[in-house]
Parts: structure tokens; sequence; C-alpha cells
């Protein structure tokens, strides 16, 4: 099976305590850090979602935005 360009899929053990290692690989090409912030998003019939870092800026840039788009 070929894989698309830029695409990539990895697996990961939950620990006892619920947390789980980001694969290197991952960790690298998505530029994570120790001490990052991740935001995780969850849809019981889709799964778990981990938006790119800068998503989590954006998503509060936009929800505290005024109704005219400025940001107050």
């Amino acid at each position: 099976m070929k894989v698309p360009e830029g695409k990539y899929a990895w697996t990961a053990t939950v620990g006892e305590k619920g947390q789980i290692v980001i694969p290197k690989q991952a960790r690298d090409i998505f530029g994570i850090k120790p001490g990052d912030t991740l935001l995780l998003l969850g849809d019981e019939k889709r799964g778990i979602a981990i938006p790119p870092k800068g998503a989590f800026a954006e998503l509060f840039g936009m929800a505290f935005q005024d109704q005219d788009g400025e940001k107050g």
C-alpha cells in the first residue's frame, strides 16, 4: 500500500498513569518539545485528535473575538 506524502501513522501504549509517549518521529515532524502544551479534542464516535500546536492559540483568538471580528 502506497502511503500518501505527508501522511503518517504511529502507535502509542498507554501507561498505568494514563500517559502516552509521542513517538520521536512525530515529535520531530511537528516540533513538539518538552514542556509544550498540546490540545486534545475528543469525539466519542470519531476518536481523539491532537491539532497542531498553533491551533491552541488560534482557537483562543477566535473565541475572544467580538461580533465585528476584532479581538477585544
